[in-house]
This record gives C-alpha cells, sequence and structure tokens, in this order.
C-alpha cells in the first residue's frame, strides 16, 4: 500500500522520480548546510546517476511541495559500505540522506512527515537497517535523529567533521520498532 502523496493543509509530499525539479533546491540547501566545507559546485556522483541510485528499487527520494516550490526532501539509498570502520551489513540496509527544510518551514514538522513518510517506503521495499550520518555543527540533527528513533554507533575523531554514525532497525512487516516523533 502506497501512501504517497500526502496532502498537507499548505503542502504535500510526493516521490521525485525525476531530478530536474529538486536539483536546484538540493544544491543550495547543501551550499547553506557545509558552506565551504565541500565543493557544492558540482553535482554529487549520487545526483548525476539519480535514476540508478533514487529512481530504482534500491533508493526513494521525496520533496515537500508548496504550490510549485520545494520546501523540503529526504532519500534514502543503498549503503555501499563505504564506511568500512563501521562493519554495517549491505543487503538490506539503506543510508539516509539529503534531509534539507527550508528555513521558514523548520521547526513545524515537516522534517518528521518526510522522514515518516520515507521509513514507510523503506519498510515497504524490505529494508531492515537505515543508516544515517550527521554532524555536531548542524544545530539539532543529533537529537531530531535521536527523536526518530536512531541510535549512535560511533562518532569518529577528525576534528573538522566528527561525523556521527546512527542506525535504526526496522520490523519488516510488523509495527515500527522506534517510535515517530510528530
Amino acid at each position: 500500500m502506497n501512501h504517497l502523496p500526502i496532502q498537507h493543509s499548505t503542502y504535500r509530499i510526493r516521490r521525485v522520480a525525476q531530478l530536474a525539479p529538486v536539483a536546484a533546491f538540493l544544491q543550495a540547501a547543501r551550499q547553506a548546510m557545509f558552506g565551504d566545507r565541500v565543493d557544492t559546485s558540482t553535482p554529487q556522483a549520487d545526483l548525476r546517476d539519480f535514476a540508478s541510485v533514487y529512481a530504482s528499487p534500491g533508493g526513494c527520494m521525496l520533496a515537500a511541495w508548496q504550490g510549485d516550490r520545494i520546501i523540503g526532501s529526504i532519500a534514502y539509498r543503498a549503503y555501499d559500505g563505504r564506511f568500512a570502520h563501521l562493519a554495517l551489513p549491505r543487503a538490506h540496509t539503506v543510508e539516509v540522506v539529503r534531509l534539507y527544510i527550508d528555513p521558514a518551514w523548520r521547526r513545524q514538522g515537516l522534517a518528521g512527515e518526510l522522514f515518516a513518510q520515507l521509513r514507510q517506503q523503506a519498510l515497504q521495499q524490505g529494508v531492515e537497517r537505515l543508516y544515517l550520518h550527521t554532524h555536531p555543527f548542524l544545530p539539532g540533527a543529533e537529537a531530531f535523529w535521536q527523536r526518530q528513533g536512531f541510535v549512535n554507533l560511533h562518532q569518529d575523531a577528525d576534528p573538522l567533521w566528527q561525523t556521527l554514525h546512527m542506525q535504526q532497525l526496522l520490523q519488516t512487516g510488523s509495527a515500527p520498532t522506534h517510535p515517530v516523533a510528530a
């Protein structure tokens, strides 16, 4: 049973089938989030190969729209083992990425709604583990993910990024293993 699109009184959430409608939003959000820490002038590999990463059975991208304007996004992609020190299984594991919320829409529940819908898509696709990483310099990120039911796995000692790795285990075909905050 597919619950998309979600209608809210002032926005709708739906699955993104092509990069073009969301490309500018994703680039601007990444620039705002990471500033000079990363090169944002060139699209990342996952976006250059959007069809096989996000529009394939192993991935999913959702966007929240207010009229014809995107106000939020979230996605997952098949976990590729890029953090070898974590020893996470690749099978049935996805990496949650690209949660960006327009600043005017923050602290209104939109991120939680986007995540709840993404989680539902993952359950429907037989995903057993959601993995993500975040950073202490992103205000409220760790607390938000903990409210969504993620647990800390490891924090890297790198003084620049201090990457925090988190996961949530899912039980497919049953009730959520972790409550989703409203």
